[in-house]
């Protein structure tokens, strides 16, 4: 008989299987982790007779990390990871699952996997070959796919046993070994950084914070800021639109203008008075016909997630983990598939026949399965197949489990209702669409009537009303009831949904169907978003700060055009096209490149954490903040490297990185304002390599003969600067220029106030951009102010505008951008008094053009102020007398304020106004 070890990727899947395979006649012991239990039992396989033990691992048994001597952070260069040695080991707490694993493998001839049909799930069974191959090398190795765990589905699998997939394999390889290099790389880089330079309020303990970077969590990021940004640098305009509306025996029918909407104020009233002169409304067009509303396609992983956030405001995290319980329980098929379309080998008759007792949808299923209904409808296809597993659907029937949450209720249930609406007719509805004409602008109104619910009357969550309309004759004509223009302003887009930033990320190619929660979850865990009450994502400080310090890089690391393409590439290895080799080298090599520029332009980071926060007067424990750049090993310790550091004062150094077991340290003359390591090496100092670093001292510090500019080596051979300290110490004179700022008490004079109390004689913190003292960063001459103005989370909304006085009323006019066809993107300055209609654009003022304040005439509040309400009206019928004509809002009272665009007198309007021809 032959020995057969099993081994599936969970505690309860390994349980499953064995008792579908042993219809639960099986003996249990355990292995040498008490929660990995064993399970015996004999089996055939094709005729052969097996005795069959099945166990199983908790997810990855093996994890990729650098070697021992690149694992502490201060170890060596961020920049150096990228071709740090790794190695692929199984950790503490997995050795006991390591250990059942090689004591089975030995007395066994076959090694089965039953691991979860992705490249996941393959990733993990090449852990578990490596693994028992190493005591066994004679084993015969097969694979079983399966997309439940249900009867058919795993006796088939066992009856169908298949190669494992490398390719799947080297895929998730070289997934993992580009996060580690990348996200290991930056998060070093960012963290060391910032942490100890600023006082960061997001964080319990700043500490032991660290400033994650994540290859997919960072575009994740990126989606939820570019979409905040969207919505800062949104400046509302002003359009108008004409409305029409028309009551009849039948009822009352609202016609839009087909225009839209104008931003033209002027044009706006010279087509409405053409309406309001010659208000009679011609039918020019009735159109009935049928609309079809269709079903959903059957359902794949983000489809899941992204309908469990908008049905039930579930988070994508906990929509995953209520799935992967329904699974393990057998209800629901394997929850992680891209696949969008049932194959023909699908028996979806018998999935609907098991809900026919189902006390809420089983009439329903009874009706699909009845001929004479019409109703069933073979699905639809989305397009989208990962040939490992079907669409989600339902295994097993279920009226609802005692143990379950309200959440299992109503997963289950979504995923239920979405199968029998898939293989359901669609909605038929009869829609009515009439247009009519006033004095040439044409309007329309549309009706619907449901004639056929369909798969509406299973699918709760989506509806599909009627609304009717009066009937009309192609030819009538009719008086408006009536006829308004009314105004409103353009709106900014709304913050990002969950739903949203799933499709986001999906349309990107920004993670897979089975990560793409977690990369949220994180954003959540390290504080980079929040989400609100309705699923809306917002950016917290510090992660917009992050990605702001990135884009004025000019690198778009927060964009997700990288990370498309290393999932792009890692696609091509899964399916054969490319080697895993070559992604790895193409992905590292252009990683590394950016890596090195935002090292270089570093400062760009320092400068947008300086917008959200205060600088911290904390340091790294030697009161110095660590540059990152590596300039010689340490000669005294021999284990770390030596660094180049900048304390709070300003004052260069070069230190060890292994503080404070190591105290070494170069101090470097007072007068140096800038340091850059280059990559230039010195020929004479040991121990090397000692890198020579860029110097530039400040001018009136140094003595006559002494150059600004100086390539300085740190070693010992430098006669220059051993000259310099000397001359003038290690400590820059221009710090004791440096002076507290003042506050003005209420009753008496300025006084110097320490802007910690804790520490009133420490000196004030360099500025970060000319690191000098005397002025904040924020107030630093040398500043460039930036070209795009950002706007933080609790900030003065008037700090950093331009604005000019207002040349009529004297009221402070704020610059803003202009949003129109015309002009989008053009400044403008505009009066925010509501008595006052200043406007200039910033181009004309630079050019000496006069601005306009000329008062402009009021249009009439729209039907939503619930501060206008009247009687309603019929003005429009003396349309034809313009003296005698009253213009009225869509509620219906008449509307003061309107007068002749042409002469401006208030008892007229321009189509009547005597000065027209003149």
């Amino acid at each position: 008989m032959i020995k057969v070890l099993n081994v599936a990727e969970k505690p309860s899947v390994a349980k499953s299987v064995a008792t579908i395979l042993s219809r639960n006649q099986l003996r249990v012991r355990d292995g040498r982790s008490r929660y990995n239990k064993i399970f015996e039992f004999n089996y055939s396989i094709n005729g052969q007779q097996c005795h069959m033990l099945v166990t199983s691992v908790t997810g990855h048994l093996m994890e990729v990390e650098f070697e021992d001597r690149f694992r502490k952070w201060h170890s060596c260069d961020p920049a150096d990871l990228y071709t740090a040695p790794i190695r692929k080991y199984v950790p503490e707490d997995k050795l006991d699952i390591k250990r059942t694993l090689e004591e089975e493998a030995r007395r066994c001839h076959w090694l089965v996997l039953w691991l979860d049909c992705d490249r996941e799930g393959e990733n993990i069974a090449f852990e578990v070959m490596t693994v028992c191959k190493g005591v066994n090398r004679n084993l015969t190795i097969r694979r079983a796919r399966f997309s439940a765990l249900i009867e058919r589905d795993i006796h088939e699998a066992a009856q169908n046993l298949i190669a494992p997939n490398q390719w799947f394999s080297d895929a998730v390889d070289a997934r993992q070994e580009i996060d580690l290099r990348i996200g290991a790389s930056f998060t070093r880089f960012q963290t060391m950084l910032l942490r100890d330079r600023f006082v960061i309020d997001s964080a319990q303990d700043d500490r032991n914070l660290v400033l994650s970077y994540g290859p997919c969590q960072f575009p994740t990021l990126g989606f939820v800021v570019e979409r905040y940004w969207e919505i800062q640098s949104h400046e509302p305009e002003e359009f108008w639109t004409i409305n029409c509306t028309h009551r009849s025996d039948e009822g009352l029918a609202s016609f839009s203008w087909m225009r839209g909407h104008l931003f033209d104020y002027t044009s706006s009233v010279i087509l409405y008075e053409m309406c309001v002169e010659e208000p009679t409304a011609t039918v020019t067009k009735v159109q009935q016909q049928e609309k079809l509303k269709y079903p959903p396609y059957p359902l794949s992983t983000i489809e899941l997630e992204k309908r469990a956030s908008r049905y039930f405001r579930m988070s994508s995290e906990q929509t995953m983990k209520v799935a992967e319980d329904l699974y393990q329980a057998g209800f629901i098929s394997y929850p992680r598939t891209e696949t969008d379309s049932f194959s023909s080998r699908t028996d979806l008759h018998t999935i609907v026949q098991e809900h026919q007792e189902h006390p809420v949808w089983g009439s329903y299923a009874q009706r699909l399965l009845d001929p004479g209904a019409g109703l069933w409808r073979n699905p639809s296809s989305g397009g989208h197949d990962d040939k490992a597993h079907p669409p989600i659907h339902p295994t097993k029937f279920s009226s609802g489990e005692s143990r379950w949450s309200q959440d299992h209720h109503r997963l289950y249930e979504l995923v239920v209702r979405h199968f029998l609406a898939c293989v359901s007719q669609p909605a038929v509805g009869a829609e009515t669409v009439v247009e009519i004409d006033i004095a040439g602008e044409r309007f329309s109104a549309s009706g619907r009537v449901i004639l056929a619910k369909n798969y509406l009357d299973v699918y709760r969550f989506e509806s599909w009303g009627d609304s009717m309309i009066p009937t009309y004759v192609q030819g009538q004509q009719f008086i408006p009831t009536t006829l308004t223009l009314d105004s409103g302003v353009t709106r900014p887009p709304p913050l990002l949904s969950e739903a949203d930033l799933l499709s986001c990320m999906d349309k990107a190619g920004i993670g897979t169907d089975a990560t793409m929660h977690d990369h949220i979850k994180k954003l959540l865990d390290r504080f980079y978003v929040t989400k609100d009450a309705n699923t809306r994502f917002s950016p917290t400080n510090l992660g917009e700060a992050l990605v702001m310090g990135y884009d004025d890089m000019g690198y778009e690391l927060w964009k997700p055009n990288l990370r498309s393409l290393m999932e792009y590439d890692m696609k091509e290895v899964s399916m054969g096209n490319k080697s895993k080799a070559e992604v790895l080298a193409t992905c590292l090599q252009q990683m590394k490149a950016c890596f090195l520029d935002a090292k270089v332009n570093k400062v760009k980071l320092l400068e947008a954490m300086a917008i959200f926060f205060n600088r911290s007067d904390r340091s790294n424990g030697d009161d110095s903040s660590v540059l990152g750049e590596n300039v010689r090993p340490c000669g005294l310790c021999q284990e770390a490297n030596m660094v180049l550091r900048k304390n709070r004062d300003g004052n260069f150094m070069v230190g060890c990185s292994g503080f404070p077991q190591c105290r070494n340290a170069v101090w470097l003359p007072g007068p140096v304002l800038e340091a850059t390591i280059t990559n230039n090496i010195c020929n004479s100092c040991t121990p090397g390599p000692v890198y020579l670093i860029q110097f530039k001292f400040r001018q009136l510090e140094i003595p006559p003969g002494f150059n600004v500019n100086h390539l300085g080596c740190i070693g010992g051979c430098d006669e220059t600067l051993r000259q310099l300290i000397e001359i003038c110490g290690t400590g820059s004179r221009v710090q004791a220029r440096g002076r507290p700022p003042t506050t003005t008490p209420s009753n008496g004079p300025p006084t110097s106030t320490p802007s910690n109390p804790q520490r009133s004689n420490s000196r004030q913190a360099p500025c970060i951009y000319c690191y000098q003292t005397g002025h904040a960063s924020t107030d630093c001459p040398s500043r460039i102010s930036a070209t795009r103005h950002v706007q933080s989370h609790g900030m003065n909304q008037q700090n950093g505008e331009s604005s000019i006085p207002c040349s009529t009323c004297g009221t402070s006019c704020v610059l803003r951008t202009a949003n129109t066809a015309n002009n989008r993107g053009r400044k403008f300055y505009s009066c925010s008094s509501q008595a006052c209609n200043f406007f200039v654009w910033e181009d004309n003022l630079n050019n000496g053009s006069a601005p306009r304040s000329a008062p402009r005439p009021n249009i009439s509040n729209s039907a939503s102020n619930p501060s206008r309400r009247g009687g309603r009206g019929r003005g429009v019928q003396n349309a034809g007398r313009a003296a005698d004509v009253t213009f009225v809002s869509a509620t219906g009272e008449p509307i003061s304020g309107r007068r002749c665009f042409v002469c401006g007198d208030p008892s007229h309007f321009a189509n009547a106004c005597p000065s027209r021809g003149s």
